[in-house]
């Protein structure tokens, strides 16, 4: 052996892995060091990409966990546009991984924000699940039960899971200057009104959302030793940036930062990182796993991803009577007409 290189393989080579790949063969999972069973209580969260994966195993009929499911009088639609069936709890999309965080310490009690409602019109609103509730709830009582019924969901989430599936989507976040409590949106957007004396800016850097993650790590398995841990990165860009450059630009340092907290945290006991970033993104895709809107990702893309999470992260057997990961998925096709409902950054950028 004349150097290192000499002895590459064919997936570590970029002409063999990507110029010769067409791209439905992208597939840059080596190995993975365990998978999911028939057995296990599946938990999702994280930020809209997340609803896919959600969808598509609960299709195949795995283990996902709803601790909060919509009355069986909704329709379907109906149950969507009020959050539920989106995540394994009606919490929204949690962007960051201190929406994570702290989501986990307010279910336990061991963080009370300051600002912990709106109101608007005469309706109350939850700051961290302000689209949730379509024009927001009518009297306080519905305001507090509701809560007390979705962190006792919560909290059932956290503790009946054996994997957990966490979607990071960004480091832009707004907060409370009162005890730096971060919301989904930034306040006035779908609820509340903005305050510059009270909500500030954010953008969390590698270091603060490897340290948010690694903090509910620990707290989550203070309730639950057991549970393993799957970490993905949205492919899908921002909506729109606070910083003063362009979007593009803060997409990329958002999906860097993330992408390098993913593979830190990955090398923790029990956490894996599955590439669904890498196989929307990749230059082998020549942009074919994006909408016209360059930002929304095609029924293609989710079936090309959701057919390598099967293939690399099911146990065969959980799949013996399972429908193809390719099953006709109706979200997609609504995803465009329902988008500022069921991704609350899609109002960020409101359709002309």
């Amino acid at each position: 052996m004349k150097h290192p290189y000499a002895m590459a393989l064919p997936h570590q080579r970029w002409r063999s892995a990507m110029t010769r790949c067409a791209p439905g063969e992208i597939d840059p999972v080596v190995s993975s060091s365990w998978r999911i069973s028939a057995s296990d209580r599946i938990a999702t969260a994280g930020s809209c990409f997340a609803q896919h994966v959600a969808r598509r195993l609960r299709a195949a009929g795995l283990g996902v966990l709803d601790t909060e499911p919509a009355h069986s009088i909704l329709s379907e639609a109906t149950a969507e546009a009020f959050g539920y069936g989106l995540y394994s709890a009606r919490f929204g999309s949690l962007y960051t991984a201190r929406q994570l965080l702290q989501l986990f310490r307010r279910a336990y009690g061991r963080f009370a924000p300051m600002e912990d409602e709106w109101e608007e019109d005469g309706r109350l609103y939850d700051p961290f699940r302000p689209a949730i509730q379509p024009r927001g709830f009518p009297t306080r009582k519905e305001f507090e039960l509701d809560r007390v019924r979705h962190l006792a969901a919560v909290r059932e989430m956290f503790e009946a899971a054996s994997v957990f599936v966490f979607t990071l989507g960004l480091t832009e976040c707004w907060r409370s200057r009162l005890d730096g409590a971060v919301y989904p949106l930034c306040p006035g957007v779908a609820a509340g009104e903005f305050d510059p004396d009270r909500h500030e800016f954010h953008n969390l850097s590698a270091q603060e959302t490897i340290d948010d993650l690694d903090g509910f790590l620990v707290e989550l398995r203070e309730v639950n030793p057991g549970v393993r841990v799957i970490l993905t990165v949205s492919p899908v860009p921002l909506a729109a940036t606070a910083e003063p450059r362009h979007v593009w630009t803060s997409t990329t340092a958002s999906k860097a930062v993330l992408r390098v907290a993913a593979e830190e945290i990955s090398r923790r006991p029990g956490v894996t990182y599955f590439p669904s970033y890498e196989v929307i993104t990749s230059p082998a895709a020549r942009g074919a796993y994006y909408q016209d809107d360059l930002r929304e990702i095609t029924a293609e893309g989710v079936d090309h991803v959701m057919r390598l999470f099967f293939k690399h992260m099911i146990e065969e057997d959980a799949l013996a009577n399972a429908p193809p990961p390719e099953v006709k998925d109706d979200f997609l096709e609504r995803s465009q007409k329902m988008a500022d409902v069921l991704c609350e950054e899609a109002s960020l950028d409101p359709v002309d």
